[in-house]
């Protein structure tokens, strides 16, 4: 990994939670937030992954980087991983929720713990991580919450009855969030990218993804965000590989 040099970070002074961010597209986000001089709380579901992750992104920039393992499904863990922030960092002024879960399967075979699974993170997880950033923010006079969704937020798949309806359901709480929120100077918004080259689904990157989105892709969406001035509020990015297969 690059170091970053210490001049023209515009985050500098900022605080970050990204979730979901030991691999993937929230790993991505997470360090380029960095990058760009943030202070950032990483989070995952397996010690080992989070304690690498940690001690890898504090080679680029020491005493920045914070994390512990959390479900976000789970209302007692969100809370520990703000708490978490607040202690380290003295608040939160940025929250990416990164965190999900994808199980593409027809609905007969779809399990009620794998619905669960997936509608308790994609959806409840946000709900859990804004519900706790929201009054934080108001402490700090502001901050933006951004929400990885999908493109399958407005395109229906086979085999995805639940993952669409949690997409589907998060850009709308996305969209209902912003009108809660933006006169308290904190602005929402949410991304929707196609196909990432990513482990997400229990995929395994290989060569035959060199046409899909990477990770970093994403992370750039995140940042050119926040580099918006504070009277615009870009609510929805869709993100499409340019060239996908011909079929």
């Amino acid at each position: 990994m690059r170091k970053k040099q210490e001049t023209n970070m515009f985050l500098s002074g900022k605080t970050a939670i990204v979730t979901g961010s030991t691999r993937g597209i929230g790993r991505a986000i997470a360090e380029a937030l960095i990058h760009e001089g943030a202070n950032v709380v990483i989070c995952g579901r397996n010690s080992d992954e989070v304690k690498k992750t940690i001690d890898d992104f504090s080679k680029i920039r020491e005493g920045v980087v914070s994390g512990t393992t959390c479900d976000v499904r789970d209302h007692l863990q969100v809370k520990s991983l703000f708490t978490l922030a607040v202690q380290t960092f003295l608040g939160v002024d940025i929250l990416v929720n990164n965190a999900g879960v994808g199980i593409m399967r027809n609905i007969a075979d779809l399990t009620p713990d794998e619905w669960r699974a997936v509608i308790e993170t994609n959806l409840n997880g946000v709900y859990y991580c804004c519900h706790e950033a929201v009054p934080l923010m108001r402490q700090r006079g502001g901050g933006y919450i951004i929400n990885i969704s999908s493109l399958a937020g407005k395109n229906a798949i086979k085999g995805g009855t639940a993952y669409n309806a949690s997409k589907f359901g998060l850009n709308g709480f996305s969209e209902a969030l912003m009108g809660d929120v933006r006169h308290d100077n904190i602005k929402v918004s949410y991304i929707m990218p196609g196909s990432v080259a990513t482990e997400f689904n229990d995929h395994k990157p290989s060569d035959s993804d060199a046409w899909k989105l990477q990770p970093e892709d994403v992370a750039l969406a995140v940042i050119n965000l926040l580099r918006h001035k504070d009277r615009s509020l870009p609510s929805r990015i869709e993100l499409r590989p340019l060239k996908p297969p011909k079929g």
